[in-house]
């Protein structure tokens, strides 16, 4: 025990997830300084790599997690670099992520705005490749800082993160890495995204005319966002459940021919399409349904809810029962977007 780490045993981690469900870790290190991670590992860890815990924003526990868990408590933000227009930002594993992007916006910089309000923390940004209204956090990342297991400290460039839809190097090797820190690079002058459909009427109904600056791009963004989707503050979740699913173009094309309102935009290359999880989800009838204390949002079909004491395997078994029925009735496999912990999806 030093001041960098502490230990806490049999420690809940109820609160340290947005479902709000009940999980317990036998053994919870919360990490204050990144740079002493290989010596923490070599006193610490044993044989098995951690679980890394972030802001619990984009994990179900269907279980206990199985050996030690960990946490980075840093939250510093500095400017690396600065040439007048652009400017490279690092930031802290811990810093929570709205706090980050609103922090940017009112120094100026322009970039992360589309990612406004998305629960987490910096640290779990780039392993998910959070995305949203357009934009990726990986079209923002300039670096990233992460301790590898038995190797140590390191900094991967932006093309070794190997970012993909939703995706990454790290969650593809959660036992791997550990994020530490993230540098981003942003602008002063970069144009705003706002081809995303429903950012443009926002902004008009805002009063917004021309080009708008990049706060009034995220204040759009905000409102869209909390109109849209629950507060996890009231009511447990873990933002959209279920990735858009891509799948080949001819498929798509079948199925849009028969279903004419099914959205459909271009996939990872011209041959493939990404379809809407949440059309596909209300199109089964899923849309406010409820089980008990799981249930799926009556907001946007995408969001599992825990309306109070659900338990993580109960809404694992919800989410599996709505992608049964979308496979069942469109041929279309959906995947969950959380990282599950102590089940298999």
């Amino acid at each position: 025990m030093s001041a960098a780490y502490r230990v806490l045993r049999d420690a809940s981690l109820r609160t340290r997830n947005t479902f709000g469900v009940d999980a317990r870790a036998a053994r919870l290190i919360e990490i204050a300084d990144a740079n002493a991670l290989p010596d923490i590992a070599a006193a610490e860890f044993g044989d098995g790599a951690p679980m890394v815990l972030g802001g619990g924003s984009n994990l179900l526990f269907a279980g206990d997690p199985a050996g030690t868990v960990i946490a980075l408590t840093a939250r510093q933000v500095i400017v690396v670099s600065d040439d007048g227009d652009n400017v490279v930002i690092r930031a802290d594993a811990g810093v929570e992520w709205h706090a980050l992007v609103m922090s940017t916006l009112k120094q100026g910089y322009r970039g992360l705005e589309n990612l406004a309000l998305i629960p987490g923390t910096v640290g779990a940004a780039p392993i998910q490749n959070i995305g949203a209204y357009g934009v990726e956090v990986c079209d923002r990342i300039h670096a990233v800082e992460a301790f590898e297991h038995g190797v140590g400290l390191s900094r991967l460039d932006r093309e070794d993160c190997r970012f993909a839809y939703r995706d990454s190097l790290f969650k593809r090797e959660p036992d791997r890495y550990v994020v530490t820190a993230v540098e981003f690079s942003l602008s002063r002058n970069a144009a705003p995204h706002v081809e995303y459909a429903g950012v443009r009427d926002e902004l008009a109904a805002m009063g917004v005319d021309g080009v708008p600056d990049a706060a009034q791009v995220a204040e759009a963004v905000i409102r869209l966002r909390r109109r849209k989707l629950p507060d996890p503050a009231v009511i447990g979740n873990a933002g959209s459940f279920f990735k858009n699913p891509i799948v080949p173009r001819a498929q798509a094309e079948t199925l849009q021919a028969e279903h004419a309102a099914l959205p459909m935009f271009r996939g990872d290359s011209d041959a493939t399409r990404k379809l809407s999880a949440a059309w596909l989800i209300d199109a089964c009838g899923w849309k406010g349904h409820r089980d008990g204390d799981a249930g799926i949002s009556d907001k946007h079909a995408l969001v599992l809810v825990n309306h109070g004491n659900a338990s993580g395997m109960q809404l694992l078994d919800l989410a599996q029962r709505v992608a049964e029925s979308v496979q069942k009735r469109f041929g279309v496999a959906l995947e969950p977007e959380p990282r599950v912990v102590g089940a298999k999806w």
